[in-house]
């Protein structure tokens, strides 16, 4: 009985201790509310942010300045791709190289998101097409732009994040009030950018699209 009774004494002793313990954790652990811990380290990366700091300020500057003639870039592509990225174009990793392009022609019949351009000059076999939304496609914007890497993001998911805003970025400042069917059979002048995977498929992404003059 005496070794029962000693038996029990051991097993209460050992609660109240673990009481002890988790009450001296409590007293002595630090908590912090999301925003005090991200401001204890790198803050979190805001795609919406950064694309309506960015577009019009950097973005589209950069492109109306670096912008070639779609005709030159479909000659200089059809003739050496590889020649014609480093000449023209921008190149992310080991994907096709992007480039800034401007072009003026005639507007057709837009379909699933995408209006076909015909340029005056432009070989036959090339199909000029210009991204109208309502989904924006690809990351020629930020790969034509030329000063956005890879290096300047933590990941891949906010290095995509970033196109993927620049995109939705251009969409409300170019897209939103564009008419694509008042703009059928017109002349349009249309700058962007576009990363090709083949010389004779140019769909851009448009920074502007203007009645041309």
């Amino acid at each position: 009985m005496k070794n029962r009774r000693n038996r029990l004494t051991l097993g209460r002793g050992s609660v109240v201790a673990l009481v002890l313990l988790t009450v001296a954790i409590a007293f002595t652990t630090t908590y912090r509310s999301e925003d005090e811990a991200s401001a204890s380290g790198k803050p979190k990366f805001d795609p919406v942010a950064y694309a309506a700091k960015t577009y019009e300020a950097k973005v589209v500057p950069a492109i109306k300045k670096n912008a070639n003639d779609i005709t030159t870039l479909h000659k200089a592509i059809a003739a050496d791709p590889e020649a014609a990225g480093k000449r023209y174009g921008h190149q992310s990793g080991t994907g096709p190289a992007s480039y800034a392009v401007t072009l003026t022609g005639t507007a057709g019949p837009a379909r699933s998101g995408l209006m076909p351009v015909t340029v005056p000059g432009l070989d036959k076999s090339a199909r000029v097409s210009v991204q109208i939304g309502p989904a924006i496609n690809g990351s020629a914007l930020r790969d034509a732009a030329g000063f956005i890497t890879f290096g300047q993001f933590t990941n891949q998911v906010e290095y995509a994040d970033a196109a993927t805003a620049l995109n939705t970025e251009m969409k409300a400042k170019v897209l939103k009030s564009f008419d694509a069917a008042a703009a059928e059979g017109k002349k349009v002048t249309v700058t962007g950018a576009m990363t090709p995977l083949t010389a004779d498929t140019l769909t851009i992404t448009p920074i502007s699209i203007e009645a041309a003059s």
